[in-house]
Parts: structure tokens; sequence; C-alpha cells
């Protein structure tokens, strides 16, 4: 059966680029769910929950049974609290001044779900901030680049000269890690520039 356009539940203009950068057209159909955390709830727990509900959420308005449905969701995580997307100036500061001269977790997880199969996978980067001053964080801002991120900055603009290093994946860090899902849409036939024919092989030395 011919695979159908990949769906992408979301509006995110870097995950629709990532997955450009592997030859992957996608049609983008952003799924409104509800984001609030449970209580007591993991951040590993929560970002899995969150890109499940929203490939399911998406996969309800299309039905097809060669349709796609690749969802995925990113969070910041320092001293075991989750850091979404800032509600406003102060919010945005406040993430910066806790991230400054320090380490903090970039989490996604990434859910493709089918009629019948589903696959998730989670992943984690270890970031590592230079120290900041308010005036530094305030001139950031004024870039506009915080407001749709979690943790209130982008690595692949301006916030990217406030990182002292990275441990695991960078493109995880923007919003979607290429490797992995790359092998979640091999492994399920999606053709994509590295694998058009979707060959599960491994390569022989």
């Amino acid at each position: 059966m011919p695979v159908g356009p990949l769906i992408l539940a979301s509006a995110s203009p870097r995950r629709r680029e990532l997955l450009a950068q592997l030859g992957v057209e996608c049609i983008c159909k952003p799924a409104d769910i509800d984001e609030t955390p449970y209580a007591d709830e993991s951040p590993d727990a929560y970002v899995r929950r969150m890109a499940l509900e929203k490939a399911s959420a998406a996969r309800r308005r299309h039905p097809g049974k060669a349709q796609w449905v690749l969802a995925a969701d990113t969070t910041v995580v320092a001293d075991g609290a989750v850091l979404g997307k800032p509600r406003d100036r102060e919010d945005a500061l406040r993430m910066l001044a806790l991230l400054s001269g320090r380490a903090h977790i970039v989490m996604t997880a990434v859910c493709l779900r089918g009629a019948r199969e589903e696959s998730t996978v989670l992943v984690k980067t270890r970031v590592q901030f230079i120290p900041l001053t308010r005036h530094q964080c305030e001139a950031y801002l004024e870039s506009g680049e915080a407001w749709d991120k979690a943790g209130a900055y982008g690595i692949q603009g301006l916030a990217g000269a406030f990182v002292a290093g990275i441990d695991g994946s960078y493109s995880n860090v923007v919003g979607l890690p290429l490797s992995e899902t790359w092998q979640l849409l091999r492994d399920q036939g999606i053709p994509t520039a590295l694998s058009p024919k979707a060959s599960p092989e491994a390569f022989d030395e």
C-alpha cells in the first residue's frame, strides 16, 4: 500500500525544516491539546505523554489506513523542573537565570503513529550554559527568539552564544532528534533521502 503524505502534528518551522533535511515532505497539522503537566508527573513521562496525545489527536483527524502522523514534544529540565515556553518577559528572564552558568537537560519525545502501529522514542541532551548577566538576558529577549521555545531559548539562533558545550544530539535541542526520527520512519517503510526504499539492513563490513 502506498504511504500517504506524512502529517506533522506541529506548527514548528524548525521541525519541518529538520524533516526536510531528511528528504521528507510533510503536511503541518498542529494538534490542539491541553499541555498541563499532571501532579507529580516526571519530565520523562510528561514529554512522552504530550507526544502521544499530539499524535493521537492528529491521527483521529486523519484516519486513512496509509496515513502516518509524526508528533514531538520538547522540554527543558533544570533541577527536576520542567521549563516550557515562557508566559511573559519575567517568566523568560526567570528561566534564563535558572539556566545561567550550569547544565540542564533538553528532552524530546517523538511519536510515529499509523493505523495500527505506534512507536515512541525519548532523547536527552545535556547542555552547558555560560554565566549570564541580566543585561545579556534582556538583550537576548529583544531578539524575539525566546517566546515559542522551551526554556526560553533557541540553540540555533542568538542563544547559541550562551552554550559552552553539549553532550548528545544537537538536533534534539533544536526540536527533533534526526537520527532517532529517521530510524522510526525507516523502520515503518516511510521513504527518506537516506532510505528511499526503507531498507533496514545493516552495512556489510
